[in-house]
């Protein structure tokens, strides 16, 4: 409110901002406003839902170093920051983008991707291809296990790294012993086998998903974004479901198939993909 809007549209956006849902009550998004100021506070309320909230509570009970001591938070602002320093300069040309004005819009829609919130201030489309291809990526890593974001979340990104890592290692000494650690703790096998696993689902999902919209005669752009978008709760994706455009052009059957995306995005694959195993009917 006090950077110029309404009680109305403080109050709507301030609930679609820390549950990054992305829903807004203007038809241009967070661009309506035209204000570097809205811009700022709903970019910083995005980070912040992005975040485990177990940090935050640790936070307000004194222990303000909680953030920094947390790997998958310092993964986090890491993946945001490099996210927003190429998108800003891809953009450095063709944009027609001030030094202020290219931050602005690039931290923005960095932020509002990588947190899956899906507000949009520009029409990213416009942007180079590269650009693009970050926020594709950005789509997928998603937000911090224990937030409100959605995606793959960064602790999988961060154990999936150190996990490649540690078999390189193995590689060249084939004696040494090993683990994957986490805030400087060992992670245990089953839970490695169980991030594997999700990785390996997540990957089989969009590509399946992906040829089955190519099937329904989408262009592969607009296949992948709407798969993108959909599996990672985002809303805006590539292609004919742009930030300028909408899924209601989109086939009967192509929207069922986004349907499911969304229900599997948002219960993370195996709560959904276990109703569908003869096992599981078996036991009831």
């Amino acid at each position: 409110m006090m950077c110029g809007l309404d009680w109305y549209d403080a109050l709507c956006h301030s609930f679609t901002t820390m549950a990054t849902g992305g829903f807004s009550t203007k038809t241009a998004s967070i661009a309506h406003f035209k204000s570097p100021a809205v811009d700022y506070v709903i970019t910083f309320f995005m980070f912040v839902a992005g975040v485990n909230f177990s940090l935050h509570y640790a936070f307000l009970r004194g222990r303000f170093r909680s953030y920094f001591r947390d790997d998958e938070f310092r993964v986090y602002l890491l993946v945001a920051a490099l996210g927003t320093l190429t998108i800003m300069a891809v953009n450095l040309q063709g944009t027609g983008y001030g030094l202020l004005e290219n931050f602005r819009y690039s931290v923005f829609q960095a932020i509002s991707i990588l947190t899956t919130t899906g507000y949009v201030t520009a029409d990213y489309e416009q942007w180079g291809h590269a650009a693009q291809y970050v926020l594709l990526s950005l789509m997928f890593i998603g937000g911090c296990a224990g937030s409100t974001g959605g995606g793959m979340k960064n602790v999988r990104l961060l154990l999936l790294s150190r996990h490649a890592l540690i078999e390189l290692r193995k590689l060249i000494h084939p004696r040494g012993l090993y683990f994957v650690r986490f805030n400087g703790r060992a992670v245990s096998q089953e839970v490695q086998t169980n991030i594997l696993g999700f990785f390996l689902l997540l990957v089989i999902v969009t590509l399946t998903a992906t040829f089955t919209m190519s099937l329904l005669g989408l262009d592969l752009v607009t296949a992948i974004g709407s798969v993108a978008a959909t599996l990672n709760n985002i809303g805006p994706g590539l292609g004919g479901v742009g930030p300028a455009d909408h899924f209601g052009g989109l086939p009967v059957m192509g929207k069922w198939v986004l349907m499911f995306c969304m229900l599997l995005g948002r219960l993370e694959l195996f709560t959904v993909l276990v109703l569908l195993t003869p096992d599981f009917w078996r036991r009831v």
